[in-house]
């Protein structure tokens, strides 16, 4: 889909929404939309590939470029920063076409202070207990960082009232069609 003004669409919501996914099979269906791989400091999980899933970056190197402003946002989220390259961001709104951020809660509100025109959206599970299955089911949580996250997850669902659009991750096909239907929808507006 073509259009005048490209959108930018940002996609959040706790560790374990099933973000990752949604915007995975988003994109299979929508192919011109753009994503921008964020950077971490956080270790490769298995099968991640620097410069496509994530930039992974030292701790120094990612100070580095905080401090150059290189990032649209950045955070600390549990014991690892995240961030937002501007050049990703750019070279992805300069092609014309939409773009789609999948970023934390945090990292979300910094992008619509700068960006008021973002269309935010919210990916929730369906309960907290879902949430903690699905948690577990990763096999990569300590029982300590699994307490982290879910604790993290609460307060982060508390502000998903500031998002413009909330899509309950209770079932993936219907939730795929959920979330093509709410960026079709901000695309004609």
């Amino acid at each position: 889909m073509s259009l005048s003004e490209p959108k930018l669409f940002v996609i959040s919501g706790p560790s374990g929404a099933g973000k990752g996914t949604l915007v995975a099979r988003v994109r299979a269906q929508m192919p011109n939309l753009g994503l921008t791989v964020s950077a971490t400091t956080r270790e490769p999980r298995a099968g991640e590939m620097d410069g496509v899933n994530y930039y992974f970056l030292t701790d120094e190197e990612f100070t580095a470029r905080v401090e150059a402003g290189d990032f649209v946002e950045w955070a600390q989220v549990h014991d690892h920063r995240y961030g937002t390259l501007a050049s990703e961001v750019e070279r992805n709104l300069s092609t014309g076409q939409s773009l789609i951020l999948e970023i934390d809660v945090q990292g979300a509100l910094a992008v619509k202070e700068r960006f008021p025109d973002a269309v935010l959206i919210f990916i929730e599970p369906p309960s907290l207990e879902v949430l903690r299955e699905r948690l577990i089911g990763r096999g990569s949580e300590t029982p300590e960082s699994l307490e982290l996250r879910l604790h993290t997850a609460e307060s982060e669902m508390q502000l998903r009232d500031r998002y413009d659009e909330i899509v309950t991750n209770d079932d993936l096909d219907r939730a795929t069609d959920e979330l093509i239907s709410v960026l079709h929808r901000h695309e004609r507006s």
